[in-house]
């Protein structure tokens, strides 16, 4: 059963839900059926029957023509809901539209659509609606486009909040960074994620719909003669509702059956919308600008993780523009590598470009992407799903916004397992358990049952990391893992990183700012700077020979227990340059303080100068390393104890 299917089918399994969506489903087979099975009996002239009151024959009597009232009442579901489905959606459309107006339209033009906006929505929606009502003339036709037009500015409102809010969502800016277009980034991230709010203002909509177009019709504006809807019915049956109160009863309490099943319904069925849309293959894009690639470090034996001259590359005004710039890297089974450097550096583009997570119209290519054997870029997506979703684990930065809020984590986690593993639903919830417990969760059967927001910043942390587990991870790509943690949670954390790599010996690439955590954790260093690895070299030499003048920097710019308070703390002068505004030569030339014009002339290749000591440099330094070895040094020693993991590969 497909997952989607599983979803659909969550609607029914809450007595809201099924009581609603039968409720609706009687409506819509009486919509379907009614005029087939009681038309001609709802339509019938009976002049000798004319407004009787009820009776065995006539329920709820006749009308001044002898029709039967009951018939007529069950007809008239399909007329009423179809003009309620039709206006509503059309509102909905419009207000859509509207709402995301100002993330697509310039800042000015976004602003006036949002004035109008907000001066329509100071009006009572029944005056526009009488507004409409008049300009599009009396009738069925002019009646929907009025209900349309009155509904779409508090859909437009609501809309304009929930994109707004969205649009400051991490997930939304990284793609603004990654240049995706207006449109797209409307269409592929925004809308997906306000869908839940959006059905449910639909249903409502849907249930006020009807109650304005049986105001229209008992005003006599809405739907005219032959036809009849709901709100006609009412306004005949009213000049004789102290005689026959059953004929005007009946069609207002269809009209309010009617609004809370939608009401009701669109609660439940809002669990099911907003799902994100399947990505689509596009077809080949220009190359962009390459650099020289990056030599590979063998090493002993296959490695899981083989990277050769990547470049992650997205198209501008004035070309392309490569933030990663030939990065080339080899992690072996077992083996724990970290990635450091300043904001813009290029490593969490490379993160992502390891996890295929780059969204167009950003480009990946490679000399050599391979993970467990398998090439990344040549083999097609459903090879690779299966694979990746289980051999590979991605920690992000902020678990808070990397879990879905409104789905509880343990039914998160076990997503993982009934879309790789094929496992039930039962089944996926245990092992869910099962990975929070491996996790060191408290109570995991019932945290299992909470949202995230229940969850503290490191128990999230620790449940992206069993959502990692759920599979047979042998890469954990941990992006930040301790961001906004205190240091004690910090220490578990990567605790917890060095037990996974040890129980499964998997391979850890852990991209970080503080090259102090990197260093307690991990064997093997990589520094890049404006999207190159600049040196690559075994965590003992980071503190005994840094060759790169941007490494000394890093360790240099790090205070210690003997950092003299009353001075300022060192800083790496100048900023990094902008991924489409790269210097000729050495990208770090303008920063360093050894540059001279061959540096700003040339740019230099990662090459080896000593065993596992790779090093991007013209001048690789000789000097004494920073003050803070002592320090660092020691809380490595002290780090050892923390990772049974032991060595590299």
């Amino acid at each position: 059963m497909s997952r989607r299917r599983v979803k659909w089918l969550a609607v029914f399994r809450t007595p809201v839900g099924a009581s609603s969506a039968v409720l609706l489903a009687l409506m819509f087979a009486l919509a379907v059926f009614g005029p087939i099975l009681w038309g001609e009996a709802a339509s019938e002239f009976d002049t000798g029957a004319i407004q009787q009151g009820p009776s065995a024959e006539h329920l709820l009597g006749t009308d001044q023509l002898g029709r039967d009232i009951f018939h007529r009442v069950l007809v008239a579901t399909r007329l009423s809901l179809e003009l309620a489905l039709l206006s509503t959606a059309i509102g909905l459309v419009i207000g859509t539209i509207l709402g995301t107006a100002p993330t697509v339209l310039p800042r000015r033009l976004g602003r006036t659509v949002t004035a109008a906006v907000n001066i329509a929505v100071a009006i009572p929606g029944l005056l526009l609606a009488l507004f409409f009502a008049v300009i599009f003339g009396v009738g069925t036709s002019g009646a929907v486009l009025a209900i349309a037009l009155a509904g779409a500015p508090s859909f437009a409102r609501l809309t304009q909040t929930l994109a707004a809010s969205v649009a400051g969502r991490d997930f939304v800016s990284a793609a603004r960074v990654a240049g995706v277009g207006r449109v797209r980034l409307l269409t592929r991230h925004i809308l997906p994620n306000i869908g839940e709010p959006l059905v449910v203002s639909g249903t409502i909509g849907a249930g006020n719909a009807l109650l304005a177009f049986a105001g229209l019709s008992f005003l006599g504006i809405g739907v005219q003669a032959p036809d009849y809807d709901w709100g006609r019915l009412l306004s005949e049956g009213l000049d004789r509702i102290y005689i026959n109160p059953g004929a005007a009863l009946a069609p207002g309490i269809a009209v309010v059956i009617a609004g809370l099943a939608f009401n009701l319904f669109g609660e439940t069925v809002a669990a099911v919308v907003g799902v994100r849309t399947p990505s689509r293959k596009t077809g080949p894009r220009p190359a962009p600008v390459t650099r020289d690639a990056a030599a590979v470090d063998s090493g002993p034996g296959e490695p899981i993780l083989a990277v050769e001259n990547l470049r992650v590359a997205f198209p501008g005004r004035s070309g392309w523009t490569t933030p990663v710039r030939g990065v080339g890297f080899t992690v072996h089974p077992g083996e724990s590598v970290g990635v450091v450097g300043e904001s813009g550096s290029g490593k969490s583009l490379t993160a992502l470009a390891l996890s295929r997570l780059i969204e167009t119209p950003g480009v990946v290519s490679a000399d050599r992407l391979e993970f467990a054997g398998t090439p990344l870029l040549t083999t097609s997506e459903r090879e690779l799903r299966t694979l990746l979703g289980t051999s590979m684990a991605m920690v992000f930065q902020d678990p808070m916004t990397s879990f879905n809020p409104t789905m509880r984590v343990g039914r998160q986690l076990a997503e993982v397992s009934r879309h790789h593993q094929g496992l039930p639903r039962r089944a996926a919830f245990a092992r869910a358990v099962d990975r929070l417990r491996a996790v060191r969760v408290p109570g995991a059967e019932r945290r299992a049952r909470q949202y995230p927001h229940e969850f503290s910043g490191g128990m999230r942390q620790r449940a992206m990391i069993g959502m990692g587990l759920m599979g047979d991870p042998r890469l954990v790509i941990a992006d930040e893992p301790t961001t906004a943690l205190d240091v004690t949670v910090q220490r578990q954390v990567l605790r917890l990183l060095a037990e996974v790599r040890a129980a499964k010996r998997a391979a850890i690439l852990l991209i970080s700012h503080d090259i102090t955590v990197v260093a307690q954790t991990c064997d093997r260093i990589l520094v890049m700077y404006a999207g190159r690895i600049v040196e690559d070299l075994p965590t003992g030499d980071l503190f005994t020979a840094p060759r790169h003048p941007y490494t000394r920097a890093l360790l240099a710019a790090v205070p210690d227990m003997e950092t003299d308070r009353d001075r300022e703390l060192a800083v790496i002068p100048g900023r990094p340059p902008e991924p489409d505004r790269m210097p000729v030569g050495c990208a770090f030339a303008p920063r360093c303080p050894v540059a001279d014009d061959r540096c700003r002339e040339e740019d230099p290749v990662l090459g080896r100068i000593a065993n596992a000591h790779r090093v991007a440099c013209w001048h690789p330094a000789d000097a004494e390393p920073p003050r803070v070895t002592a320090l660092v040094s020691a809380e490595h020693d002290r780090a050892a104890t923390v990772n049974p993991a032991g060595g590299g590969a």
